[in-house]
């Protein structure tokens, strides 16, 4: 008897702390609460943006050209590029075999959006004459690092290290080795150049026979990984061109959000109500649990970011459904093993028994969907996926655990059998 008050009493206090977190959030982490302005990343269609779409041509230098790898490619760097300008909330899709549409939320001005994300960068290593004698394809590498350079005489710094291919170091060794005879003349430099402008400038005095080099010049963090990210660019053996350049008003305003919301707690409210008439104590703890589940559910778009487009709640409203669904599964069996005469202790253990089964086929049939959804969709369909599948998990989790712990908590506690959801000539 005390350890089921115990186990109850904890789990209450585990949901009200869930949900106060969802709630407020926690401001030594960061962790802003589901009400707060920008909490949740919103999708185009919910708050409007500039939509960009660009076609891939290949270089005609290149060699054993893939033009799907080089879009994945394009892709990653496109991500990485939009993350690191702190715009998490776009998406990015291929379309057919050499398009690619980048989708930015906020933004009113396409041309400001262009101007923003950029375009694969022209990274040149030019001698004191201007002749181009290393380029882009000759780096292998490009990653921002923090530490002491040859050129700092102020401690450590954020640089950019350069890491060539075997044909780019057997250049850059030749270059230094011809840089190094001029020493006299004072034209013993390496100018590097991207996209015609000069972020660096390297006197040499000797050969330099390596396969690395470093790009310094007082940066910041996110101004390094920029770069870093600008030349990995100027890697690819494509040249991505602006096709479209469109403004996209938000499908959803702002006061039909609010209203959508407004409307889904009303309407979760009325579920919760429904549990509690039909299936009595039940009902009560599948409340506590849905609660729990918004909270959770809440907390992890909110960490992980997720882009929260018209799809996407959609998936939401339909995951609630699902967890809804899982308590009256299990409720009706029970109801069952009741009614047949069983104890509550047995009733109850019975019935979490003949629902487990039915309960985990639906739902991790729905995750595979979800994944499917997700691995072959693009743009609003991944969202819907995304939400989906989190949505899934996590009523798996609530049904499965919540639910059971504050049901088996309750019996032991002494819960009479019409409490439990037995018919009223059952009771004795």
């Amino acid at each position: 008897m005390k350890n089921s008050v115990c186990s109850f009493v904890l789990m209450l206090l585990l949901v009200v702390l869930v949900t106060a977190v969802a709630v407020f959030g926690i401001g030594a982490f960061n962790l802003p609460g589901a009400f707060d302005d920008d909490a949740i990343s919103k999708g185009l269609d919910l708050v409007g943006g500039s939509s960009i779409t660009y076609v891939a041509e290949p270089d005609e230098n290149a060699e054993n050209f893939d033009m799907a790898t080089a879009l994945d490619t394009v892709e990653s760097m496109l991500r990485q590029r939009l993350d690191t300008l702190g715009y998490t909330e776009a998406t990015i899709a291929k379309m057919g075999t050499d398009r690619i549409r980048v989708e930015i939320p906020g933004i009113d001005d396409p041309e400001d959006a262009l101007k923003k994300l950029g375009s694969t960068a022209k990274l040149e290593f030019l001698d004191s004459s201007g002749n181009v004698i290393l380029e882009g394809k000759d780096v292998k590498e490009a990653v921002a690092n923090y530490g002491q350079t040859s050129e700092s005489s102020m401690g450590s710094q954020y640089y950019v290290s350069l890491t060539f291919n075997d044909s780019g170091r057997q250049k850059f060794a030749d270059a230094t080795e011809e840089m190094a005879k001029l020493a006299s003349s004072s034209k013993n430099y390496i100018d590097i150049e991207l996209d015609g402008e000069n972020i660096s400038r390297a006197s040499v005095s000797y050969r330099i026979d390596s396969d690395s080099c470093m790009i310094s010049g007082n940066f910041s963090k996110d101004e390094a990984v920029y770069l870093a990210e600008l030349i990995s660019s100027g890697q690819l053996p494509v040249v991505l061109r602006e096709i479209e350049l469109r403004y996209v008003g938000p499908t959803l305003g702002s006061e039909a959000l609010a209203s959508s919301i407004k409307a889904g707690l009303i309407g979760t409210l009325i579920v919760m109500l429904f549990m509690i008439l039909v299936y009595r104590l039940p009902g009560l703890v599948s409340a506590i649990a849905l609660v729990s589940y918004i909270s959770i559910f809440a907390i992890l778009i909110i960490v992980f970011k997720v882009n929260l487009s018209l799809p996407g709640i959609a998936g939401i409203i339909l995951t609630i459904g699902m967890a809804v669904d899982s308590n009256v599964v299990i409720y009706e069996r029970i109801k069952e093993e009741l009614n047949t005469g069983k104890s509550t202790r047995a009733a109850v253990k019975s019935g979490f028994s003949r629902a487990f089964s039915a309960i985990l086929d639906s739902n991790v049939t729905t995750i595979i969907a979800s994944i499917v959804l997700w691995y072959f969709g693009t743009g609003a369909v991944r969202g819907f996926a995304i939400t989906l599948f989190i949505g899934v998990v996590v009523s798996l989790f609530t049904a499965l655990c919540v639910t059971r712990v504050l049901l088996n908590s309750v019996t032991n506690m002494g819960a009479g059998r019409w409490l439990l959801g037995a018919r009223k000539s059952q009771q004795a």
